[in-house]
């Protein structure tokens, strides 16, 4: 592969890098500040001793470093990236990160793509869900394709669309992981775990999201006050019990502060919505259209 110019080059080659290119059949390169070359080597990946060799040839460039290191390395890339070359910004990061990343980017003469990964890399690998946003989303959609990436769809709107996605979908789906957490270690500790999961085996199966979030809002407008002081009870036993409370004290101060605003339910999910974006529960709604 060293005979020829790379068509792709990582920057990163942790978890997500090495997924991506497995397999991946066209001339790739990579740059890791940890030393990878044994890693990239098992992949057929060449290995850079610097992020400006990395990307000094590269049209497709796939930036999937840690959360915390991805500024960094969208400010260090615009540095050595070529002109037009593409800048898939991969990393789980806020919209307001994103936006920072592409002026640094397109300040130099690059087009950046906010993608946002839906689900875990592994297995999926380059079948793993990808959305992506901005100015050069759908010229970013086609170099994903062409590299291999199947699933991959364009979301109308600006650098930070892909990513809002990405930011509020983990609200729920890390959010679950820590209350789960926070019920089993309770329910364990005070050796009740098996009864605790029956219990919620025996409720009814859920609805689609649209249906939950409708009547989740609804129970909260209606009954806020009076379940926020139950869920106070609730923190009194899981600090009894010594096994944290942290996300119960987050439903207190959410429950109260919608039922505090004594809002008589609408009838649909979008009127809920409305309704406590017109209080003091919640900000303005950002358009990304």
């Amino acid at each position: 592969m060293a005979d020829k110019d790379p068509a792709l080059a990582f920057i990163g080659f942790g978890e997500a890098g090495a997924a991506f290119a497995s397999g991946i059949g066209i001339a790739a390169i990579a740059y890791d500040c940890a030393n990878k070359a044994e890693a990239c080597r098992s992949h057929g990946v060449a290995f850079a001793t610097s992020n400006a060799a990395a990307v000094q040839n590269a049209g497709l460039i796939l930036s999937v470093v840690t959360a915390d290191q991805a500024l960094a390395a969208a400010r260090e890339t615009a540095r050595g990236i070529v002109r037009d070359a593409l800048y898939c910004d991969c990393n789980s990061v806020a919209p307001d990160t994103k936006r920072a990343a592409r002026d640094a980017i397109e300040a130099a003469g690059g087009r950046y793509v906010d993608v946002a990964v839906m689900a875990p890399v592994h297995p999926a690998g380059r079948g793993v869900p990808l959305l992506v946003s901005g100015a050069h989303a759908e010229a970013g959609a086609a170099a994903l394709q062409a590299a291999g990436f199947a699933k991959v769809r364009v979301v109308p709107g600006e650098v930070g669309r892909a990513s809002s996605i990405k930011m509020i979908r983990s609200v729920m789906v890390k959010g679950l992981e820590a209350l789960t957490a926070e019920c089993v270690l309770a329910a364990d500790r005070a050796g009740v775990l098996g009864e605790v999961l029956d219990s919620l085996d025996a409720s009814p199966p859920p609805p689609d999201w649209h249906s939950r979030a409708d009547y989740n809002l609804e129970r909260m407008m209606a009954h806020g006050l009076r379940r926020a002081a139950e869920m106070e009870e609730v923190v009194k036993t899981l600090d009894a019990l010594g096994t944290g409370s942290a996300m119960t004290r987050g439903t207190v101060v959410r429950q109260r502060a919608i039922g505090a605003l004594t809002i008589a339910a609408p009838a649909t999910l979008n009127q809920k919505l409305a309704a406590l974006a017109r209080s003091e529960a919640a900000p303005k709604r950002r358009n990304f259209a």
